[in-house]
């Protein structure tokens, strides 16, 4: 298991700290009941009960089962964050990061819309299945990278953003259909009966029951897998049957409430920190934190909400954002990524023919182009406009095509200059948060100030993930933007963003419509004004780039070797800084936060055997712009008489792309 610098303390405070936890919890209960009753009213309230008596009736069917909810699904997320960390060998897996929770959400959905009949067996065996789906996708692609931290996380983040991102796609289309699953999503404890816990708590109690079962093969997986095979262990099957327990636990939490996010990680974590080093002290600490955490989390969202309902899944989200950060410092990183040297540092390059593979992008970009402005759908089947039709569809269909193409020649240059700047090949506007943090700013912006025009809203984007670029680079600058601290920090901000988000749905405000379709990366509203500023901006990206070449050459091979070399360190990432958070902010606000194309137009550019800063940098805009205005087509054709935003099916291609690429290696 990955090093963490832990130091040398008794076992036993990890449970004195999950039992403080769960007194913690007790108290703000107990100051909860007494807004409802006084205190010589609450053995009234649960031996002689009167129906009739509403404030009994809250404290007896609302408040107590909601806290023995709150304590059975925290428990049973941290039981199942400890047997995901002791299987993988990884303190970082959880249900979130592993994409049970998104691989929930999807086939939520989908028996909600077209397999109903499915939702009868409950909708915890539903989530069960599709987290199952997801798990085993994950751990296929981790697999050929002998699951090692990093690509456990990266399967999972690239598989968990490309299943929301179909999960939002239903959402679009089908709203009205799957409002329940915006509620399920924002991960509410509330309990207007004691029914809800008479279900789960058998079901939980199985689980707990094969996990103590399974306490001594579990302990064995610390051992080298040599030495487990000497003493008789079957890994294969060990590993199996647990991540089957843990991800039932999931589902059955999932099923139940909703997604609870970090709470399956807090408590392992904050246990193997208090001292508890040997797995049986984790069983008991781990789900006995979580348990705490969650417990206490929702009493006091209880107390200070003065009756307003705040769901408490969003809060942990929020809350454990920067635990994950934190943690991701102590980690002593063990792994760089591999091939960085010839990755991003043209040792050997392949530039022959870098005219030819430049020429060959343009024509097919050409091309892309051309279909999506001549080709569509009608009620009547797909047609292709000629003639005067093309002359009157092009002012419709030319400024969205426009901005797409602009978006993605932007966003493939963003995340050039942040993998040669921090010379890591993960590096991109999407994987590291930083159009997230742009969103975040935006969505403050359209509830808490007037409608602004989009230059303005341009501007502030652009400062918003400035501000996430700076803090991204400075939390990870002591690792040497290792790629697990720079991913980590990615999937913190993204679920902030995304957390942030469901409870806005869960408010019901109107306004969440129109940042949902903003979000996900639509261009129907660009006007020909907008798409005017965008491509213009485009052009000046592209022709700021040879300014750049020497710094885009010398930098990934350190900060050593470039200070030697003549370079100013402080002033050449500033301006990279700065173009980076102008790039991308813009196309935040055009394609939404997601899309992969910051990643992928580089990465392709380079399996294309293109090294040379330039080149490459000219090769990837050119496939950045193919795949946005491909996605943009696609959006507009593939659900017809529905739009689907660009930035979806953006993702989408993405997420496909590399777990086809993975598959591959």
């Amino acid at each position: 298991m990955t090093d963490l610098a832990i130091p040398r303390r008794s076992g036993n405070r990890a449970a004195v700290l999950g039992n403080l936890l769960l007194l913690l919890s007790l108290v703000l209960l107990a100051l909860n009941l007494r807004n409802l009753l006084p205190v010589n009213g609450w053995m009234e309230a649960f031996v002689g009960f009167d129906p009739v008596n509403l404030t009994q009736l809250m404290a007896r069917d609302v408040l107590m089962p909601r806290f023995v909810m709150s304590l059975l699904c925290g428990g049973a997320l941290g039981l199942a964050g400890l047997v995901f960390q002791q299987v993988l060998r990884n303190p970082l897996a959880e249900p979130g990061t592993l994409g049970v929770f998104a691989g929930a959400k999807c086939a939520l959905a989908i028996a909600i819309l077209w397999a109903p009949g499915a939702l009868a067996l409950g909708w915890d065996i539903v989530a069960f299945a599709g987290g199952m789906i997801a798990t085993l996708v994950v751990l296929l692609l981790a697999s050929r990278q002998g699951f090692s931290p990093l690509s456990v996380i990266l399967a999972g983040l690239i598989l968990s953003l490309s299943l929301n991102a179909f999960g939002s796609m239903l959402m679009l289309v089908h709203f009205e259909a799957l409002s329940d699953l915006y509620n399920w999503e924002a991960g509410s404890l509330v309990q207007n009966n004691w029914k809800g816990v008479q279900d789960l708590l058998p079901r939980l109690g199985l689980v707990l029951l094969a996990t103590v079962l399974m306490t001594r093969p579990l302990t064995l997986l610390d051992l080298e897998e040599g030495n487990a095979r000497s003493v008789g262990l079957s890994l294969a099957s060990v590993r199996t049957l647990a991540i089957v327990i843990a991800v039932v636990a999931s589902g059955f939490v999932a099923g139940a409430v909703g997604v609870i996010g970090f709470i399956g990680l807090a408590g392992p974590a904050i246990a193997r920190h208090a001292g508890a080093r040997r797995f049986r002290d984790r069983l008991l600490a781990g789900p006995l934190i979580s348990a705490g955490l969650l417990a206490l989390t929702d009493q006091g969202l209880v107390f200070v909400s003065g009756g307003m309902e705040i769901p408490a899944g969003a809060v942990t989200a929020v809350v454990g954002a920067p635990l994950l950060i934190w943690l991701m410092r102590t980690i002593r990183s063990s792994q760089r990524l591999p091939q960085t040297s010839g990755a991003i540092v043209a040792r050997h390059s392949c530039d022959g023919l870098p005219v030819f593979w430049i020429i060959v992008a343009l024509a097919t970009l050409a091309v892309v182009i051309s279909v999506a402005l001549a080709v569509g759908r009608l009620p009547e089947g797909w047609h292709i406009a000629l003639g005067d039709e093309f002359g009157d569809l092009v002012p419709w269909r030319l400024p969205r095509v426009t901005a797409a193409l602009a978006s993605g020649v932007m966003l493939a240059i963003a995340g050039m200059l942040m993998q040669r700047m921090t010379g890591n090949g993960l590096a991109s506007p999407e994987m590291l948060g930083i159009s997230s943090g742009a969103a975040i700013i935006l969505l403050l912006v359209t509830f808490l100030l007037p409608p602004l025009d989009r230059i303005t809203m341009m501007g502030l984007s652009s400062l918003g993930a400035g501000l996430v670029l700076v803090m991204v680079l400075w939390l990870s600058r002591r690792s040497g933007f290792s790629p697990e601290h720079l991913l980590l920090t990615g999937v913190a901000l993204s679920t902030v963003l995304g957390s942030t988000l469901t409870f806005l749905v869960f408010l019901g405000d109107v306004r969440v419509l129109r940042v949902l379709n903003w979000l996900s990366g639509s261009t129907y509203s660009v006007t020909a004004t907008d798409a005017m500023v965008i491509c213009f901006l485009a052009a000046g990206s592209l022709v700021l780039v040879p300014f750049l070449a020497r710094w885009l050459a010398i930098l990934p091979l350190g900060a050593a070797t470039s200070t030697s070399l003549g370079l100013s360190l402080g002033r050449s990432r500033l301006v990279l800084l700065l173009a980076t958070a102008a790039l991308s902010g813009t196309t935040t606000l055009i394609v939404g936060p997601l899309s992969f194309v910051g990643l992928m137009a580089p990465h392709m550019a380079r399996l294309l055997g293109i090294r040379r800063p330039i080149a490459q940098t000219y090769v990837a805009a050119t496939i950045g712009a193919l795949l946005m205005v491909l996605a943009d087509w696609i959006g507009r054709t593939i659900a017809f008489p529905w739009q689907i935003p660009a930035g979806l099916i953006a993702t989408m291609i993405g997420g496909a792309y590399f777990v086809a690429l993975s598959f591959r290696r």
